[in-house]
């Protein structure tokens, strides 16, 4: 690494390029819901159909997710990242364009693939880039993904009421330009690529086999929320999802460059990190996505008022966040995580229990939101950097794997309480119970966190 690579200037710039094309990836992570009414409207198509721009882009983000890990390893991450950004831009200004909603659906696959690579490739970059503060950096990533989610609805009202649903795609092509320039200008060239080594040969049965199986669990996930556990659709995907994963388990543990290495998966330490990411990680965010359904169903709490409960648990979260980031050298990963769990878990107790002391349900839905927020918040910094530790020249894969975690942690709980939901008659007395169950969950996951590896000061 050169002297000008390592200025803090450059560290700085090269940041803020990484976190522009992330911010657009999580604003459109939930600006596409804002504009569905409008799409039925508009391309004269079904809902059913309609909701499935948003199940789409989910399908190409997960199946696209470990892919990308590999090839920013073997190819350099700074050519994934522009390739990226160049993918997502691309598919962006044609989704805008599209008068189809068959179209549309193909291309919101498409943009998902695109923005499947920005953080593996960008963990990649700073872990290159940033020498001794690569940990505060990864740590920051926490508050980038939360201001997203919060202003993409908002972006979307806006466009949807004052242009139509077509801005909410236009906005990321200047952005994704941008991004593109500044890359190419400011972010160093990638070592692969100036010391011109070989690329070993791409493990693509070891591809095949874990794309298959995490579509047939995605479909699985979705049959439960339509016709259930006793349908066969959902039977079959379940059997074809278990088949295709123990064959790519028994595939890299057995091939001499496999496309995961297995210990990312299962190894020592990194097994436990990626099971605290599903439940702290992605089994909390599903609980809070239900939240605006609950204050509903339970509390006759309208759409508005139910839809700024999760305000308050993005700014805790972004806030904890920042703070977990700062302190991290000198909590090290296990203390965020313990508090940060244990907040998480009185969070939805709190939800699962009827208001006290006079107290509105609006304010006490409000204060339980800000607890489980506050508690993803604060230990999301130390299981970002708990696994990148253990593994530097692996850190792309192990974002991938990090993130896959986290998205099968939330949509399998969503899947699972919307399916029963469905099906009982008083669904807010019904998610309350499923609340509860969650909490139990997030307990019982507490004495993993002894298992993550500790370390304290920079990496």
């Amino acid at each position: 690494m050169s002297t000008k690579e390592a200025q803090p200037v450059r560290r700085g710039l090269i940041f803020l390029i990484i976190a522009l094309p992330l911010m657009m990836m999580a604003i459109d992570s939930t600006i596409v819901a804002t504009a569905l009414h409008s799409l039925e409207h508009d391309l004269d198509a079904p809902i059913n159909l309609v909701g499935w721009t948003m199940t789409a882009y989910s399908f190409g983000f997960m199946l696209m997710l470990p892919v990308i890990g590999k090839l920013s390893e073997q190819y350099g991450r700074r050519r994934v990242f522009i390739y990226s950004v160049t993918a997502f831009t691309i598919a962006s200004l044609l989704c805008g364009l599209a008068s189809n909603i068959y179209v549309l659906v193909v291309l919101r696959a498409v943009q998902a693939a695109g923005g499947a690579g920005f953080t593996p490739s960008a963990t990649g970059l700073i872990v290159d880039h940033f020498g001794k503060d690569r940990d505060r950096a990864v740590s920051f990533f926490g508050s980038i993904f939360p201001i997203g989610a919060l202003i993409g609805p908002i972006f979307g009202g806006i466009f949807v009421t004052y242009w139509n649903w077509r801005g909410i795609f236009f906005v990321n092509v200047p952005l994704g330009l941008l991004s593109i320039v500044l890359a190419r200008r400011f972010i160093p060239a990638d070592s692969i690529v100036r010391s011109g080594a070989k690329h070993p040969d791409m493990d693509w049965r070891g591809m095949a086999l874990l794309g298959v199986g995490l579509f047939a669990s995605m479909l699985a996930v979705s049959s439960l929320g339509d016709s259930g556990a006793t349908a066969w659709p959902f039977g079959a995907c379940v059997v074809l999802a278990v088949a295709a994963f123990w064959r790519f388990l028994h595939h890299i543990d057995r091939v001499a460059s496999p496309f995961i290495d297995p210990k990312l998966i299962h190894g020592p330490s990194f097994g436990v990190v990626n099971i605290v990411n599903i439940v702290y990680g992605g089994m909390r965010t599903g609980v809070v996505s239900l939240l605006p359904l609950y204050a509903a169903n339970r509390y006759g709490i309208d759409a508005l008022d139910s839809g700024t409960l999760l305000v308050a648990q993005g700014i805790a979260t972004i806030l904890l966040s920042i703070l977990g980031a700062l302190a991290i050298r000198r909590t090290g990963y296990r203390m965020p995580v313990y508090v940060g769990g244990a907040a998480m878990g009185l969070g939805v107790v709190l939800l699962a229990t009827h208001p006290a002391g006079g107290i509105s349900p609006y304010a006490w839905l409000a204060g339980a939101a800000f607890l489980i927020g506050a508690g993803g918040g604060g230990s999301n910094p130390a299981t970002r950097n708990a696994g990148l530790q253990l593994a530097p020249q692996s850190s792309s894969t192990l974002a991938s794997i990090r993130t896959m975690s986290m998205q099968l942690g939330q949509i399998s709980t969503v899947a699972v309480a919307t399916a029963v939901l469905t099906r009982t008659p008083d669904p807010g007395a019904t998610q309350a119970l499923v609340y509860a169950f969650s909490a139990l969950i997030f307990l019982a996951a507490m004495p993993l966190v002894a298992r993550i590896p500790e370390h304290k000061g920079a990496w």
